[in-house]
């Protein structure tokens, strides 16, 4: 009769405990607030990649749903006030200026990954992709590397939780 009390426990314990696991929310949800998105140079230098103080956003939420915003501050106006006519040098300036994609967050906390699934990017290039990065969680700060550039450049982006 014990045994059988033990198996009907552990039957109900197992869906119970994996519901509960279910219901956890995402780790990393919450609303961060970009606090540094440098390059690291091959020489092992780490420079601005959009200027000294650039301005961020990025948005989990519970299911692991994203989207992130990453913008130059001072970018040059559009001077038409429509940007169906800039300029070249003003959609240049536009484009190297942000970076924004949204999609799925996985997170492999033993490994210390993140993998972005992007639906969809401002770099179009990267619509439809997955993408693993490497980070580092202490307290409300979280950083990540995204894949190295063509040029061998690293783009780091460091977020800062709100609260």
């Amino acid at each position: 009769m014990k045994l059988l009390n033990r198996m009907f426990c552990l039957f109900m314990w197992v869906p119970a405990h994996q519901a509960a696991l279910a219901a956890q929310p995402f780790p990393l949800a919450g609303t961060w607030t970009l606090v540094a998105a440098d390059r690291l140079l091959p020489d092992g230098s780490r420079v601005p990649d959009y200027g000294e103080a650039p301005a961020g956003l990025m948005m989990i939420d519970t299911n692991g749903r994203y989207a992130v915003q990453i913008y130059q501050r001072g970018r040059p106006r559009f001077t038409g006030g429509d940007k169906k006519s800039g300029t070249a040098q003003e959609f240049r300036a536009a484009v190297e200026g942000s970076s924004t994609h949204f999609g799925q967050l996985a997170i492999d906390e033993p490994s210390h990954t993140l993998t972005f699934i992007i639906e969809s990017a401002a770099f179009s290039n990267w619509e439809g992709t997955r993408q693993e990065r490497r980070y580092t969680l202490k307290g409300d700060e979280l950083s990540y590397r995204v894949p190295a550039r063509p040029d061998g450049h690293v783009p780091l982006s460091v977020w800062r939780r709100l609260r």
